[in-house]
């Protein structure tokens, strides 16, 4: 249909495959930086004006400049550690900062020098890659072929854990070893983490979040969407907690901001950290995911967002702290729709089908005793097994979400880990995590109501109790007391008793029980660790379960993937690894499109699109501030002659996903000209279908940004602090 082939689909050689694709057609791939050499050729042809060498070297520039956020990206903007990402990437910041009296969410916030900057949330962190390496041997060299299941699971988990463990002894670093190809490939990424960062500058809301929910996922597009932190180490240079003592980060590198900005065509490259893909999914499990999973979290998703809304009044202090959840689950809400829609567009159940047969035939006719078929039939089983648990473990896995119950099973476990050599512990209670934990409890203050959170338990317990007995868990029915005849009042009842009996709402008594011993939290009469405890065996077993399987797949998948990988190869193609959090490049150009009939996408939008969309409410209410500028024309150095405008917003081809949210857009020579925020309501298939002609990525334009900080919010401090080129050579301050 629209894609040319399913080869194409999931992998690319630049060199090779995308000679025979028209030049508009995206670019497939998100790149680890020691395959840029292999595609050089094609960066070069594509517009690239920097060696590729150059941009595959992470402690070089420009990517020693790219940071993960530990969720998003961002990017060091100045030699005082400033860094920019997207607003939504900053929003829990500025949400756990923001009071009633001081909404920074709607007012915006701006520090005019470095005493006036607030902490970030508790646990917010700036990582700085600084070194990767692979380390295949190290985790599974040494395991036989024929261990399998959770003797495998715990082999790589303890091998995993040495790793880390001997890259942590260089103090202030964070390591972690992470696995591509399905773990056919293991490499340790060391970075640099820095703990104390404190939010700079955020336009207001109706910049910042402009459009809202609405014009979430959808173009033409109008959202001012980035935000600025900074990076504080000691004053030796070191990674260290918040201290008034601290001084600014100094990073090797920092991207130039171009005011000049991109025309529709031009080269363009994005390096970031994407969360997860699954373009190499068994079709079982897609099968479970787009016939049923997502359709499922829909329903939940309209119910629990309802039950927030209702729960907290529009602008008082408990919607404030929930603003940031919302934020999410909206998010996630629209994008399972667009997904859903995807699938059904491309139809990739089909598709996948294919290239399973595909792939299959290859084997039979040119690998027959490589043992390929024999691994991928019994992962098909295998993925079978996963998606029928995944099934029954929904509701229950719902019904035991609340915040304070989560805090209490993870305070009952913490117990439990501590009686352990912290070699042997679970990696989330190993002593190099509890101050994450400790902090995790501290920002809870500011995202936790208790009418808010029992609203959240009563749509989550409603739907698991209309669930067949085979789906129930005996152990919370009998703790919590449910049962089919259970009436919706006194369930309601039941749980107003939970919260008026607790005490771990309170961050002293969060804190104070992470020191208890299994038997104090057994003995402790707050209802909360009560149903922790009584839920305990029935976690175990099913994390054992989960192991298990984990293990299994861990000695399957990666012979699926030697056999993807030698398909490929046979047909003169790379294949990428799906993504997995780490550094990776993806680059093609300033684009727009026409993902229907009848549609027509414009690269750019402008100013006026602004105006244009503004009501005065919620969410297209601008500031008057800025309708004044707009309407007055007041473009300052920042006018596309193209548009005759400022660009807003615009469009590229790039392949990219989740997390790389505040991803740095680069151009040709390395410069800032943008912050990717989105994609395309028609892209958002692309985790697992890649096509070419729908996909779109969102940018923030440099240009816009750049307008807002000088025009309405004269940010005139950071603008001078940053490098900002501009082709015209005068000063932009």
């Amino acid at each position: 249909m629209l894609k040319p082939s399913f080869q194409n689909m999931l992998l690319t050689n630049a060199v090779l495959a995308l000679t025979s694709m028209p030049a508009a057609y995206a670019v497939e791939g998100m790149f680890t930086p020691d395959q840029l050499p292999e595609i050089a050729m094609d960066l070069r042809a594509k517009g690239l004006k920097m060696e590729p060498s150059q941009i595959s070297d992470l402690v070089g520039f420009p990517m020693g400049a790219v940071v993960s956020l530990g969720g998003c990206t961002a990017s060091f903007v100045s030699p005082q550690g400033l860094v920019v990402t997207n607003h939504h990437c900053a929003y829990g910041s500025i949400q756990y900062n923001s009071t009633k009296e001081k909404n920074y969410l709607e007012e915006g916030f701006l520090a005019d020098n470095l005493e006036a900057e607030l902490p970030a949330a508790p646990g917010s962190r700036i990582y700085v890659t600084i070194k990767l390496t692979d380390v295949t041997d190290l985790i599974t060299g040494d395991l036989p072929s024929n261990v399998s299941g959770e003797p495998r699971f715990s082999a790589i988990d303890s091998n995993r854990k040495s790793v880390v463990a001997e890259c942590e002894k260089d103090g202030g670093h964070r390591c972690r070893v992470a696995s591509f190809y399905g773990g056919l490939q293991y490499k340790l990424v060391k970075q640099l983490e820095i703990k104390d960062v404190r939010l700079t500058y955020a336009p207001a809301g109706p910049i910042g979040k402009y459009g809202g929910d609405i014009d979430n996922w959808q173009w033409p597009r109008h959202t001012g969407d980035f935000a600025f932190y900074r990076a504080y180490v000691s004053p030796e240079g070191k990674s260290a907690d918040y201290n008034k003592q601290n001084v600014p980060y100094q990073p090797q590198y920092n991207l130039k901001v171009s005011a000049k900005g991109l025309d529709d065509g031009d080269f363009v490259m994005v390096a970031g950290y994407p969360g997860n893909t699954s373009r190499y999914t068994r079709l079982a499990q897609v099968r479970n995911t787009f016939e049923w999973q997502y359709s499922t979290w829909q329903s939940l998703l309209d119910d629990w967002i309802q039950a927030i809304k209702g729960a907290s009044k529009p602008g008082s202090d408990a919607r404030i702290k929930y603003e940031s959840r919302l934020a999410g689950l909206n998010n996630l809400n629209k994008n399972l729709g667009g997904q859903i829609e995807g699938a059904r567009r491309v139809n990739l159940i089909e598709r996948r089908a294919n290239r399973e047969e595909d792939l299959n035939t290859w084997i039979a006719a040119k690998a027959p005793n490589k043992g390929y078929a024999e691994a991928i039939e019994k992962l098909d089983a295998l993925s079978v097994e996963t998606a029928t648990a995944t099934r029954s473990n929904y509701w229950y896995n719902n019904a035991t979400r609340p915040q304070l119950l989560g805090i209490a099973q993870r305070l009952y476990r913490l117990s439990h880990e501590r009686e352990k050599p912290n070699s042997e512990r679970e990696s989330s209670y190993q002593e190099r995590n509890m101050d994450r934990m400790k902090q995790s409890m501290t920002a809870m203050d500011r995202r936790y109501e208790t009418a808010v959170d029992k609203a959240e338990w009563m749509v989550f317990l409603k739907g698991y109790m209309t669930q067949p007995a085979s789906e129930r868990v005996s152990a919370l029915d009998g703790a919590l007391g449910l049962n089919e005849s259970m009436s919706v009042e006194a369930l309601s009842a039941k749980l107003d008793n939970y919260y008026a009996a607790t005490q771990l709402h309170e961050l002293d008594t969060r804190l104070s029980l992470m020191e208890a011993t299994p038997a104090e939290l057994e003995a402790n009469s707050d209802p909360f660790i009560r149903l922790a405890v009584a839920l305990y065996d029935h976690e175990l077993a099913m994390e054992a379960t989960s192991k298990d399987r984990a293990g299994h797949r861990a000695a399957l998948q990666p012979k699926y993937m030697e056999a993807i990988i030698a398909w490929q190869k046979d047909q003169g193609l790379t294949a990428y690894p799906d993504a997995n959090s780490t550094l990776r490049v993806t680059y093609g150009n300033v684009l727009g499109g026409s993902p229907r009939d009848g549609m027509r996408y414009d690269p750019f939008t402008s100013l006026e699109g602004i105006t244009e969309k503004d009501t005065g409410e919620n969410p297209f209410n601008s500031p008057q501030s800025q309708i004044d500028l707009i309407k007055a024309k007041n473009y300052g150095r920042y006018r596309l002659e193209s548009i005759k405008s400022v660009p807003v917003n615009f469009l590229t081809d790039l392949d990219s996903t989740g997390g790389n949210s505040g991803s740095a857009t680069l151009n040709a020579r390395g410069e800032l000209v943008g912050l990717l925020f989105d994609g395309t309501i028609e892209s958002v298939n692309s985790d697992w279908d890649f096509d070419p002609r729908t996909t779109r990525s969102i940018h923030v334009d440099s240009r816009y940004m750049l307008w807002v900080m000088e025009k309405v919010d004269k940010a005139n401090n950071l603008l001078e602090e940053m490098n900002i080129v501009n082709s015209r050579n005068y000063p932009i301050n």
